[in-house]
């Protein structure tokens, strides 16, 4: 794995270099879109709104629309004229307790990695993150704009996850439905007591992308001009709660059965779609 970045952390009068990682990935399927009669590849041209006529890349600049219909053009050279302080370090700034930030805020990992010099500054950063729980709070520039990033401790590794500037979280005020309503005894302990017994170990790799193995799998068959069958639509499930009680008193009554079988279940199913997803990449690829 390469890295996208390297610079360094800096709080105080601490430096370590480091190189950052990507530390997730986004599994998505792309498509093309043809034409019908022949499947040619439909291409993109680039029109001016005024005439609809083509424009050639030489002839594009950008602008920036400040009011309605009136624009100020920026060229590669203005935006070289603004300066950043600093390009290629973590500045943290500040540490907080981790607790006290919303999740709303984070949105992007990276994994962090020392560099030759940086071994000892980098595991003492992780320890004492580790045992204060705290997160440093600091900017960085990267793909020439300037992120809000928290310094967090996780597992081996210290992470730098991308945050949300303030001015980015929306407020729910808008929303019309929030928790409002009377909620009787029996009906919190009955529902703490479902929550209970559906309580499991945190296992993500249980949890599998069925929706983009099922499209995997249509697209293999469609591939090899096999016959697809039509699957009935799920019946639609009545969301009318007239007696909560009865409905959570049928929840746990349906999660008396022993959990050891229904993890078992779940991990038959996890192995079957990870088999799935498998078996259609090693065709592909011999395909290719």
């Amino acid at each position: 794995m390469r890295p996208i970045w390297k610079g360094s952390i800096s709080f105080g009068l601490v430096y370590i270099p480091i190189a950052v990682y990507p530390a997730t990935r986004e599994e998505k399927l792309s498509f093309r879109q043809l034409r019908a009669t022949d499947l040619s590849p439909i291409k993109y041209k680039k029109v001016a709104e005024a005439d609809q006529k083509e424009v050639t890349a030489d002839q594009i600049v950008k602008g920036y629309e400040y009011e309605r219909g009136n624009f100020v053009i920026m060229k590669e050279e203005d935006f070289a004229k603004v300066r950043i302080e600093s390009t290629h370090s973590i500045d943290i700034t500040d540490f907080v307790n981790l607790e006290q930030v919303d999740p709303k805020f984070f949105y992007k990992p990276y994994f962090l990695e020392a560099q030759k010099g940086g071994e000892k500054a980098y595991a003492l950063l992780h320890k004492a993150l580790a045992g204060t729980g705290k997160i440093g709070i600091a900017k960085v520039v990267i793909s020439n704009r300037e992120h809000l990033a928290s310094v967090k401790p996780d597992g081996l590794f210290l992470i730098l996850e991308l945050m949300h500037f303030a001015s980015e979280i929306l407020s729910p005020e808008a929303l019309k439905n929030g928790p409002d309503g009377a909620i009787s005894e029996k009906e919190l302990k009955m529902a703490q007591s479902l929550i209970e017994s559906m309580s499991v170990p945190w296992e993500p790799e249980k949890y599998q992308d069925e929706y983009r193995t099922a499209v995997l799998e249509l697209i293999e068959q469609k591939a090899q001009n096999k016959q697809i069958a039509d699957r009935p639509a799920a019946p639609v499930r009545s969301t009318n709660v007239v007696d909560l009680v009865k409905v959570l008193q049928e929840s746990l009554s349906r999660n008396q059965s022993p959990k050891t079988k229904r993890n078992g279940d779940g991990a038959t199913r996890s192995s079957t779609n990870r088999s799935t997803a498998s078996l259609v990449k090693q065709k592909r690829r011999a395909a290719a």
